[in-house]
């Protein structure tokens, strides 16, 4: 129990250590493309056409629609970060070692300050983390809402709307949290 926690706040110490307001900035991705993506004057009639959704339908309160959507972006932001940087998996790899990190001159604290001096700007670019996002859009996303629909009787169009989405969000994002974060 006491690695665990140790480990956790190894987790935080390397958290707070980024510019963790890129996630939150990449969590607005799904709303700002959601907003362009499914109006009506690109893919907004085709979606409500293959959900079986009408203009004039029950519209709801949009604004805590809006703050999930955002609080649902913000775990999306954060799980995509250990896809597209793959320096992330350092921490993941050491979280038992806390105590030698601890200690700024130990053996392990040296090799991690001097392999992130090598390495820590390794594929760090705008394009690595969109491809890394539209790789989790294709081999993750399009088949949870394949399933998803084939379950409610939704068709291919569906799917595929949904998955255009994904793919360009996850891009935007992996390639934001890539790049700046």
């Amino acid at each position: 129990m006491v690695a665990r926690i140790a480990s956790f706040h190894f987790l935080i110490f390397i958290f707070m250590s980024i510019n963790a307001y890129i996630l939150f900035i990449a969590a607005a991705i799904p709303l700002l493309v959601g907003m362009v993506y499914y109006n009506p004057k690109t893919m907004g009639n085709i979606w409500m056409r293959a959900s079986g959704i009408t203009p004039d339908g029950e519209v709801g309160n949009m604004l805590p629609i809006f703050a999930l959507t955002y609080f649902c972006g913000l775990l999306i932001a954060t799980a995509l970060m250990f896809t597209v940087i793959h320096q992330m998996h350092m921490s993941s790899i050491l979280a038992h070692h806390e105590t030698e990190l601890g200690d700024p001159n130990s053996e392990l604290s040296l090799y991690v300050k001097d392999f992130f001096v090598k390495y820590g700007t390794e594929f760090r670019t705008f394009k690595h983390g969109a491809f890394h996002g539209l790789l989790s859009a294709l081999f993750l996303a399009t088949p949870v809402i394949a399933v998803s629909a084939m379950f409610e009787r939704k068709g291919w169009k569906y799917i595929a709307v949904h998955a255009g989405y994904w793919v360009i969000t996850l891009a935007l994002m992996g390639g934001v949290i890539c790049q700046f974060l």
